[in-house]
C-alpha cells in the first residue's frame, strides 16, 4: 500500500520536535523504510522527529531523518 497522508497523525509537539503516529494498514516494517516512503509528508516532516508506526505485526518505533529532499525513516532497535 502506498504512503496515506490521512493516516498520519501529531501525538505530540514541543521545541521543534514532533512524536508522529503512522497507521500503515497492511503495509510491512520494511516498506516503511524504503527511501521516501513518506515524500509526500517532507514539509511536515524534520531531522529527529520520531514515528510510532502501527504495522501488520505491532508497533515499531522509528526515527525520521531529512536531507536534501529525501525522507527517510529508521526501525530504532
Amino acid at each position: 500500500m502506498a504512503f496515506a497522508i490521512r493516516n498520519l497523525s501529531v501525538l505530540a509537539y514541543a521545541n521543534g520536535f514532533t512524536l508522529w503516529h503512522y497507521k500503515s494498514g497492511a503495509d510491512e516494517r520494511g516498506k516503511l523504510t524504503v527511501k521516501n516512503f513518506f515524500a509526500d509528508a517532507q514539509d511536515m516532516l524534520a531531522d529527529g522527529d520520531l514515528m510510532i508506526a502501527t504495522t501488520n505485526r505491532g508497533p515499531v518505533l522509528m526515527a525520521v531523518m531529512t536531507s536534501g529532499g529525501l525522507v527517510q525513516a529508521t526501525i530504532m532497535h
